[in-house]
């Protein structure tokens, strides 16, 4: 049964990790992997990704992408969304703390922020419109 739009938005909102898809090269799928993302209702999604990364240089070219998280309890649920770029800019410490604190405990916070600054290279975050909508909760089948 599909989701009602609060229920898809909600259940967007809380920490999954994403399968992020973004059109791939001519002769290549599309580029589908893991991702942490930041959401709130009615908002838009962004994402951080390195500035010299394959994501980063497809969404250029493509200019849109989806994400689609899911679980299987207390009930199979999945979201799925798809929209288009709408800005692309210099990722901050407070951005990254932010998304960090999304996903790991708060003790583990400082740690990997530290670690990200130091090895991950320039960072942009990337932020999308919610344009296209598939959900459903097949229950507990």
């Amino acid at each position: 049964m599909a989701l009602s739009r609060e229920e898809r938005e909600q259940f967007l909102a809380e920490p999954h990790v994403a399968a992020f898809a973004v059109a791939g090269m001519a002769g290549r799928a599309p580029l589908t992997v893991p991702i942490w993302y930041q959401y709130a209702p009615g908002g838009n999604i962004w994402i951080m990704t390195g500035r010299d990364s394959r994501k980063n240089e497809l969404l250029g070219a493509a200019g849109r992408f989806s994400l689609m998280v899911d679980r299987v309890e207390p009930t199979i649920r999945y979201v799925s969304v798809e929209g288009p770029v709408i800005g692309t800019t210099s990722a901050t410490v407070e951005e990254l703390r932010e998304l960090a604190a999304r996903y790991l405990p708060a003790d583990k916070v400082d740690g990997y922020v530290d670690f990200a600054a130091k090895n991950h290279g320039e960072q942009v975050v990337i932020r999308m419109r919610p344009e296209r909508w598939v959900s459903s909760d097949l229950g507990s089948v």
